[in-house]
């Protein structure tokens, strides 16, 4: 598998405060990586960072073999790099086909494939085919989600970043979104890097993951290494004996 995503000795923070201290990690094309730990660890400012809505201290980030650094924040949806952040924040007075459409964006020039990537979105969630023109601040907690992940895909990305996207969904709905991302990564092959605080789940499906600390990794390894990493099982103790039980 060749290197798609690269992160060495990437510091970052806000306002003094070092969120990321010199952290090394990767995800290469076709893998399916979770980013696990504790709230402060430095997950949400990794995606943050490498979407761009965050500068770097110091430290490399390549993607497909390119430099970020040199790439412009509004430039990295055009060039593979689809990010769904926390809380959703798709556009709640826009229409979900319009919410859709703003998602195209970089691609809004071939009116073909962008026609083509929203009826597949649409096959893909049928929920929000049913409400295409409903107002997306009229969705439930799931469909916004769904939305939220159909937007980020309609720029074709080659990898998807998702940051808690189970965040205040009801169980079942939780379960009916990784059934989505498991379809997306293992039927079409998409590069996904995942941060959630469902540890036991979310290591079922990744190929592989970390867990960072402090702005560094303080473990790695593939998904059931990491289910059997005593370290990992004494930080989600309590979910992983309620998922098993």
């Amino acid at each position: 598998m060749s290197r798609l995503l690269e992160l060495s000795g990437l510091t970052a923070g806000y306002g003094g405060v070092r969120a990321l201290d010199g952290l090394d990690l990767h995800v290469d094309e076709g893998e399916f990586v979770v980013l696990l730990g504790p709230n402060g660890a430095g997950k949400t400012t990794t995606m943050k960072t490498v979407s761009g809505l965050l500068k770097p201290v110091s430290g490399q980030m390549r993607f497909a073999g390119q430099d970020l650094a040199k790439v412009a924040a509004w430039r990295r949806p055009a060039l593979g790099l689809g990010h769904v952040p926390e809380g959703r924040q798709i556009f709640p007075d826009h229409t979900v086909l319009e919410n859709l459409a703003l998602g195209g964006f970089p691609t809004r020039r071939r009116k073909a494939e962008t026609d083509r990537r929203r009826d597949e979105m649409l096959e893909i969630f049928p929920r929000l085919a049913e409400r295409s023109s409903q107002l997306a601040g009229t969705l439930s907690g799931g469909e916004a989600q769904m939305l939220a992940i159909a937007r980020a895909l309609m720029a074709a990305p080659r990898l998807l970043m998702l940051d808690e996207p189970s965040l205040g969904l009801a169980p079942l709905k939780v379960a009916e979104l990784f059934g989505y991302l498991k379809r997306l990564h293992d039927e079409r092959g998409l590069t996904i890097l995942l941060v959630e605080q469902q540890a036991s789940t979310a290591l079922r499906l990744a190929d592989r993951g970390y867990v960072l600390e402090r702005g560094r990794v303080a473990v790695e390894g593939t998904g059931a290494e990491l289910r059997e990493d005593p370290r990992v099982q004494a930080a989600y103790l309590g979910q992983l004996r309620q998922e098993a039980g």
